[in-house]
């Protein structure tokens, strides 16, 4: 929407009301962790072989403190960033959990509301 300038804020940035960009898209970011770097990397591939996942970035030695029953742990682990789309979340969590050691892994779905619109695009392209 254009403001016209009486519409602005005096010496200020517009008002919301007038450059408001809101977007939701259906893409997501998964993040799991994993306990090697070789369980980091078979996971990835699970995901994007069959085209579960456009990409996965693979962060290493990141340190965990967690409570894992009722004693406090620490370890090292590989976190990875799954960019999908909500309709094939469901098939990467089932994929996740098949192919993981953990008992209990993570996997948390974080919504993408808004980014570069090429890189949604070929995220959106590269999922089916």
């Amino acid at each position: 929407m254009n403001c016209t300038r009486s519409q602005r804020h005096a010496g200020g940035p517009p008002k919301d009301s007038c450059h408001t960009r809101f977007y939701m898209t259906d893409k997501i970011l998964v993040l799991t962790t994993a306990g090697s770097k070789e369980e980091a990397r078979k996971i990835a591939r699970a995901l994007v072989e069959p085209l579960l996942a456009a990409c996965v970035n693979i962060v290493p030695h990141v340190g965990s403190i967690y409570r894992w029953e009722g004693e406090i742990e620490e370890a090292e682990e590989w976190l990875l960033m799954v960019k999908t789309t909500r309709a094939a979340f469901e098939r990467v969590r089932e994929a996740i959990l098949e192919l993981h050691s953990y008992d209990v892994p993570e996997c948390i779905c974080v919504s993408i509301d808004d980014g570069s619109l090429e890189y949604l695009s070929w995220i959106g392209q590269s999922v089916k």
